[in-house]
């Protein structure tokens, strides 16, 4: 969930290079608990499509959700600007069919290549220019690709994020079926009760 400025230094000034030994303790990045993986695992079974496909997995921290996608099948390709976040994945995913680059989730230095599923997860929200992310991730996709970005709002004092409104209205302009999942109810997710907005947006863009 890691989205950076250079050097692994984040653009939310946090240095994810040195967060990144202790990145998996908090329960929905490491995914250690049974139940909480179980639950990301089935939100990515109903997310992801159907088919084993190429996933690109942007600002993919660790590689938690990475291999969840690696274990239904599909091919992945992670991004992430943090040297130590990527070997951390490279380590968790060793031996699946998957491939994980150092770089920046707005820019992924993946060429040409196209895939069948983008996703992103607490990233979208620590972008200057998020509109123009969405369309660059767009056309990453293979036609009837999907988007799949899990945001939300942290916090009820001074809350950070992007509300759900606000991601559907950057992502009008690309057309397409746009479906909006609300997950702060579900505890399973986060390991604990949580009472701000996270939700999960799987767009499929004209």
């Amino acid at each position: 969930m890691t989205i950076h400025g250079g050097d692994g230094a984040g653009t939310d000034g946090v240095d994810w290079d040195a967060e990144a030994a202790a990145f998996d303790e908090e329960p929905d990045h490491g995914l250690r608990d049974p139940r909480v993986r179980e639950a990301w695992a089935a939100r990515l079974r109903a997310w992801l499509p159907e088919r084993p496909g190429d996933v690109l997995d942007l600002g993919c921290g660790t590689g938690s959700l990475s291999l969840l996608a690696a274990e239904r099948g599909h091919r992945v390709t992670g991004v992430d600007r943090s040297p130590a976040m990527v070997a951390l994945a490279r380590e968790k995913l060793a031996g699946r069919d998957a491939v994980f680059l150092v770089g920046d989730a707005t820019a992924p230095p993946v060429g040409e290549e196209r895939y069948d599923a983008v996703l992103v997860r607490h990233v979208l929200w620590t972008l200057p220019e998020p509109d123009r992310a969405l369309r660059h991730w767009r056309d990453l996709l293979r036609p009837g690709g999907r988007l799949v970005l899990v945001e939300g709002v942290w916090g009820t004092v001074s809350p950070v994020g992007i509300p759900a409104g606000r991601l559907t209205a950057l992502l009008a302009p690309l057309g397409g079926r746009v479906d909006v999942e609300r997950l702060s109810e579900d505890t399973a997710l986060w390991g604990r009760d949580v009472d701000d907005e996270r939700y999960a947006v799987v767009a499929v863009p004209d």
